[in-house]
């Protein structure tokens, strides 16, 4: 590599498509790689990491949830919800409802498919593809409140991020995929990362939690200058 060619990374983004935190952490670092356009480049890499693993297929209310699993009542909700939402704009995504008519009520799903497809995506079709599809399982979430935890739905998701419908659908029923989604969850507990999103730099640097770009960018910058002077 010349002086003039910027350092490539591989950023491992452990995500689950619930959390909101996820998503204003992907807007976050993206701002953080335009900042470094020329500088560094990265791969960006989605790891499974399921919040509610035993959720019911027939999902939980967000608000409910919220009062369950974090003791919030309904009013530190509705204020972490209106933070929230001005973080992610400020980050160049959206946390708000984008459909048609009222909006219905915000849910909570199981997404051991949505991490299955994820994986499925990386396999077959590359990084660029996974990310298209994080997005749209984001986008479905967030912006439609669409049931994520309907293998048809999922499967229009799938088939709209440019992936093959029926070989998606096969990745939904293979045992040997849900193994090393499995196992890539356990691989995340492994290396102590109980929240997320985590980004793991170059297989070895962790980066946790949503950040200001100007954060990632000085961490990145760190990262690079570590690979530099170990030749």
């Amino acid at each position: 590599m010349t002086g003039n060619e910027p350092r490539r990374l591989t950023i491992d983004i452990y995500s689950d498509v619930m959390c909101p935190w996820c998503l204003i952490g992907y807007g976050q670092i993206s701002q953080a790689l335009s900042q470094l356009e020329g500088e560094i480049t990265a791969e960006i890499r989605w790891r499974p990491f399921e919040l509610n693993p035993d959720m019911p297929p027939e999902g939980e209310r967000q608000e409910a949830h919220l009062q369950r699993k974090y003791r919030r009542s309904a009013e530190e909700g509705a204020a972490l919800q209106g933070q929230m939402k001005a973080i992610a704009e400020s980050a160049g995504v959206s946390l708000s409802y984008e459909g048609a008519g009222e909006a219905p009520p915000a849910m909570m799903w199981n997404t051991r498919d949505c991490h299955k497809l994820l994986a499925f995506a990386l396999e077959q079709a590359g990084p660029e593809a996974q990310t298209a599809l994080k997005l749209a399982l984001f986008r479905a979430h967030f912006n439609r409140r669409e049931h994520l935890g309907d293998r048809e739905v999922l499967l229009d998701i799938a088939a709209s991020a440019g992936l093959h419908r029926e070989a998606a659908r096969a990745a939904l029923d293979d045992p040997d995929l849900e193994a090393r989604v499995l196992a890539e969850e356990q691989q995340a507990w492994d290396m102590n990362i109980s929240g997320v999103p985590a980004m793991i730099v170059q297989d070895k640097f962790l980066i946790p939690g949503a950040q200001a770009p100007e954060v990632y960018v000085n961490a990145l910058r760190r990262v690079a200058e570590k690979i530099r002077a170990a030749g």
